[in-house]
């Protein structure tokens, strides 16, 4: 059986509840539990997403560093501006920064 997405899925349990299948036979044919079938039944829409909070980084503690050498690049001249490399660097030794190596290179935004 194609993956269906869930407003489909919810249609196709309220048709055949409307044909007569009792709530078991809804799960088995659907594979779903009967929580997934109770929601189908009640509401013709599944309910929104809940939304996460964004993760915190490796490179979460060294943000303000990074931001106050960009900031000061801005006024520099443009061959005279910190590389990714010019701005790691000085966060190496003994901070730790090892671990946000890999971040740092995919963008600090």
């Amino acid at each position: 059986m194609p993956q269906m997405s869930k407003v489909e899925l919810y249609a196709a349990i309220r048709r055949d509840h409307r044909g007569g299948m009792l709530m078991r036979e809804l799960e088995r044919k659907h594979g779903v539990t009967w929580r997934t079938v109770r929601k189908a039944l009640d509401s013709a829409w599944p309910e929104a997403r809940k939304k996460l909070p964004p993760r915190a980084t490796a490179l979460d503690p060294y943000r303000p560093v990074i931001d106050g050498i960009l900031l000061g690049d801005l006024d520099a001249p443009r061959k005279q501006r910190h590389t990714v490399t010019r701005i790691f660097h000085p966060l190496r030794p003994g901070d730790g920064a090892d671990s946000c190596a890999l971040a740092f290179r995919h963008g600090s935004s």
